[in-house]
């Protein structure tokens, strides 16, 4: 399909929306942002334009249009919540920088490095680690830990090339890329639509602070750290299991970088300062989580770890600037305008009938398998987080628990197929495993997360945990 017809397609279903007379009590302004703002999510599933490209326009369209003034159609990018995430992007970018997230990863490889299934968990730790301070899961996954991994496979003669890509690399991929969605649930700051997903779930009254959400995502996050690795190991069974040139390899990784550069121990020290900053913020006078990324970058420029070409340079933080901004704009002003309060009243009045628990189940397997329909998670969440979330509260389920239930579920679905998140296609390019072996083994594991995630919050709500 070529980019007109697809920018056809999104057109017809903006205006397609408008003609339609929208519910009982929605305003005509509500139902124009409505139907801008669906037009535009079909435009980033069809992959129509460039999200911000995309985003520009439609933001064009709803000031021409009068639904929004010029001042409020730029409000969004004033939000400290996109300015959180763009914040980490250039964050992030130090640790690629000064090659300390390589050194992180080459440590754990040689502590746990003897066996295959203990160097898998190792891997697994290194992207915990990472994972509060790099937002980008394609940035940590795709950027740092695949071509160590398929350095890896390749030390111990595991490649496509060869027919013997069961020898190790296919399990360790497996494992890495998995493992790299449950890192990305348990810290806000570890997947760029994390934060989207709190801002939204904030438009409807549940508030989720930075140490809140990694609180309740420990249980589940450790849980399943420990079960990803050992059930591939059962699913996908390496040829080869010892695992000893790791550690040497690891080794030599490690000399050749030498001793810690000045780079890296301010680094460590920013690193260290952000998640004191983020888990006790009134260490640092209740400052909030943008306050000590800003803090945290500004120590990175005086230190001159990154300079202002880094900055200027660093693509995608600009990218997620611009198009978050436009996304939530338009998401905030749904929300003003009452349509969210109205729809959530009809799905109440519809749903009446089910058991919360039951009504529960049926939206998070619902939110969950849509997403096989997705390429991104941040479009997913964009897209259907508020719409779900408003369903589950008008069900009378537990706003917060919910709400966080939600964001977890918006990176467990990450694994479903070969394209369903941005380093999936790295991952399965590589040709380490087929694609129904990919399919298979990513139901069986992103079920299996959702299933013991799920089970820890129905839990802990029960118990009033949180």
């Amino acid at each position: 399909m070529n980019r007109a017809l697809k920018l056809a397609l999104c057109l017809s279903v903006g205006v397609g929306i408008y003609l339609c007379p929208g519910p009982k009590g929605i305003t005509s302004v509500s139902w124009q942002i409505f139907s801008i703002f669906t037009a535009t999510i079909f435009g980033i599933i069809l992959k129509a334009m460039p999200v911000g490209s995309l985003c520009i326009f439609a933001l064009t369209v709803a000031v021409l249009g009068k639904s929004l003034t010029i001042q409020e159609a730029l409000s969004g990018f004033g939000n400290p919540v996109i300015w959180l995430i763009v914040l980490a992007f250039f964050i992030a970018r130090s640790f690629v920088k000064t090659g300390l997230g390589n050194r992180i990863a080459y440590a754990f490889i040689y502590l746990t490095g003897k066996k295959s299934l203990t160097l898998s968990y190792g891997l697994a730790a290194g992207d915990l680690l990472l994972a509060p301070a790099i937002p980008s899961n394609t940035a940590r996954a795709g950027g740092i830990f695949f071509p160590i991994v398929k350095s890896l496979a390749e030390v111990f003669d595991s490649t496509p090339e060869k027919g013997t890509q069961k020898k190790l690399g296919s399990f360790l991929l497996q494992s890495s890329f998995h493992c790299n969605h449950v890192t990305s649930a348990m810290f806000i700051t570890s997947m760029a639509a994390n934060p989207l997903a709190v801002h939204i779930a904030g438009l409807q009254g549940v508030s989720i602070s930075w140490l809140k959400w990694a609180a309740v995502a420990m249980v589940p996050g450790v849980c399943t750290l420990l079960l990803v690795p050992a059930i591939l190991f059962r699913l996908s069974p390496p040829e080869l299991t010892s695992t000893p040139d790791a550690k040497q390899m690891a080794k030599d990784e490690l000399a050749r970088m030498g001793s810690l550069k000045y780079d890296e121990k301010c680094l460590l020290g920013v690193f260290l300062f952000l998640l004191v900053g983020w888990i006790f913020p009134e260490a640092l006078g209740g400052a909030s989580a943008t306050t000590v990324a800003l803090g945290g970058l500004s120590i990175l420029l005086l230190t001159n770890v990154l300079n202002w070409e880094d900055i200027k340079s660093e693509k995608s933080a600009w990218d997620t600037l611009v198009w978050f901004s436009v996304l939530i704009t338009l998401a905030t002003f749904l929300d003003k305008t009452g349509f969210i309060k109205i729809m959530g009243a009809i799905v109440s009045d519809a749903s009446s009938g089910l058991s919360p628990l039951m009504s529960g189940g049926l939206l998070i397997s619902a939110y969950f398998f849509i997403h096989y329909f997705f390429a991104s998670s941040t479009a997913h969440v964009s897209a259907l987080y508020g719409t779900f979330l408003t369903l589950g509260i008008s069900a009378g389920l537990p706003p917060l628990a919910f709400a966080l239930l939600l964001g977890f579920t918006s990176n467990l679905y990450s694994g479903l197929t070969h394209y369903s998140v941005g380093h999936a296609p790295i991952f399965f390019g590589a040709q380490y495993v087929d694609i129904g072996t990919w399919w298979r083994n990513g139901l069986i594991i992103c079920g299996l997360n959702l299933i013991i995630w799920s089970a820890w919050i129905i839990f802990g709500s029960y118990l009033s945990l949180f």
